[in-house]
Order: structure tokens, then sequence, then C-alpha cells
């Protein structure tokens, strides 16, 4: 990575709170251009490390900075880079959106001519025409992000960092906010996090996975699953005895895990086996024997597939949260 292009650079950054240590050792950089997505359980870092970044916060030690500025030398030219939405946009609900977003603009210190300019491109980027002079507090969840996205963006900064942008959105809000980041993110570079895997997957060209405040992967979502290793697994939809089942799945050659779980409302079982880390490991042999082991002891059998590895799939395995038994 040209040292040119870095716009964010974390060197052994560390935050602890007495013994805690929220973040531990942490390094990583990040180019001019890029959406990255920044992963990891509760309780990983992930909050921490944003509020380090965007001067709320001062780290133990180590290094943080934005656009060649050390967060600790001078927060205020630092905040000049960033837009910043925290998971909890910082509204205020008896203002108008307008109201908001001029106010905003003057917390910036635009001018009347820049601010007015500003709010009106941040209302257009961010869909908020139809919302313009409603009071924020009659505003749905989405159009409350919405408002707080705008807000981030108004005095044109180089780097979006977004805490959950999506957190608590029905289906279709999520959607309109991914579509507004990946808008937003062809002009900017966005660092956010989330806890959903197809998000980081349709909207990120790369993740940052962390867990216990330490880095575990960074890399392309491709990337990342190519790098946990045999990148399929088998499912298979059964009718039997769920104890014979899993039992029984458990023996077969290169299986290294089996799920078994009732599907709601059905007599079918679903099951998912993963298989052990080897380029050498066949899944349509896997698959084969659990079709023999399914007419050996005369189970049902609706379905029997391979499917590649979702990003779920290798963020439990990287960050040791998966479940299988």
């Amino acid at each position: 990575m040209s040292q040119e292009s870095v716009l964010v650079d974390v060197k052994n950054i560390v935050k602890t709170y007495g013994p805690l240590r929220a973040v531990n050792d942490l390094t990583f950089q990040i180019k001019a251009g890029e959406i990255v997505g920044l992963l990891g359980p509760n309780g990983a870092g992930k909050s921490t490390t944003m509020k380090m970044l965007t001067c709320y916060l001062e780290p133990t030690s180590g290094s943080a900075s934005v656009a060649g500025i050390n967060v600790n030398d001078d927060a205020v030219e630092v905040r000049r880079h960033i837009g910043y939405l925290p998971e909890h946009a910082p509204l205020y609900t008896d203002m108008r959106v307008n109201e908001y977003l001029d106010f905003a603009g003057r917390i910036r210190g635009l001018s009347s001519a820049k601010r007015k300019d500003r709010i009106d491109w941040a209302v257009k980027a961010c869909g908020l025409e139809a919302k313009y002079k409603a009071t924020i507090g009659t505003l749905s969840r989405g159009y409350r992000q919405r408002t707080g996205l705008a807000q981030a963006v108004l005095h044109d900064p180089d780097l979006l960092i977004l805490d959950e942008p999506t957190s608590g959105l029905d289906p279709i809000q999520l959607i309109e906010i991914r579509k507004l980041i990946l808008e937003v993110g062809r002009k900017k570079t966005v660092l956010f996090s989330t806890h959903i895997m197809q998000e980081v997957e349709a909207v990120c060209n790369r993740a940052i996975i962390i867990n216990r405040g330490q880095l575990v992967a960074d890399g392309s979502p491709a990337e990342l699953k190519a790098r946990a290793g045999n990148n399929q697994k088998v499912l298979a939809r059964i009718r039997g005895t769920q104890s014979d089942i899993e039992s029984k799945l458990k023996n077969i050659n290169d299986v290294a895990s089996v799920d078994v779980h009732p599907i709601p409302n059905g007599s079918w079982l679903e099951c998912t086996l993963r298989l052990n880390d080897s380029a050498t490991i066949n899944p349509m042999n896997t698959g084969e024997q659990v079709a023999k082991l399914c007419k050996d002891n005369a189970w049902d059998v609706q379905e029997i597939k391979i499917e590649s590895l979702t990003l779920e799939d290798t963020f439990l395995k990287m960050t040791g949260h998966e479940k299988l038994k």
C-alpha cells in the first residue's frame, strides 16, 4: 500500500479501562476510496476503535492518524477530515430536518453560501427531499439515519465513519441505507461497523475482523472466505430421529462438525455438515456418503446439496464463535 494513498493509519493502538484491554495492539491502514467493513462480536472493540479515530477517546498507547494528522496532535483538524455517524445518531428531535442541517453547517463553520450548497447536495444525496421540513421526531428510523448521514457528509469530509448504520432498520430501510452508503462511497472513503455479513459482501471491497481488541483478519470478503479453509459445506434435509441422525452424520469421513436442528412447523431436520480443512477433500463424496447413510437407515430425504461458506460462516470461525458441534 503506497504511503501517498493511505488515509487512515493505525499502528499498535491500545485502549485500556483499568485491567480491561478494549483494543489490544491493533494495526491497520485504509486507502483513500475504500469502503471497509469493521467486523467483530459485541465487545470486540469496534466502537472504541472508531471513537479513537474520531478523537472522542484518547489511545492509551500506539498511534492513529487521519489524512496524515495524528489524533493526539490536533483533534480539531482531524475532525475536519471526518464525518461521523455514531450508532445512535446525534439528532435534535424537536428540530425540522432543514433546521438541523443548517445548525450542523454552522457548527462546522460553513459560510452561508457554502452551507446552502452543501445542504442542498446532502439532502439530495441522502434522499431527504420529501422530509426536508419535517420534524425529526416524526421521522421513521430509516429517515433519521438518512438525516444523521446527511450531517456527517455536510462538510465534504474525506472519511466517513459509521457505527452500526443499519442497526434497527427494517429490511426495506436496510436496503435503502445500503444503497446510500454505496452511492456516497463512490466519492468518499467509508469505514463502518456492522453485524450483518450480507451487508459487508454487498457493500465492502474490504473487511477488517477484530476479536477481543485484536486483529483477526484483513482482506476482501472473497479472500477471507478462502483463508478460512475448506470453503464448502454439505446441507441436507432429512426426516428421522435427531440424535440418531446427528451421531451418524458425525462419523462420515472428512466431516469436521455437524449442526442438526428441526425446521419450524415441519417434521424435517436441517443438517449442516462442515468439512475438514483440506484442498483434497471433495464435498461431492461427502454428499454421496450422506445419501448412502439415508438409504441404509431408511431416512426420508428432501434434498442434499453443496453450498459455499458464507462470510458469516467465516466470521464465526475466525472469532471462535462457531457453534457447530
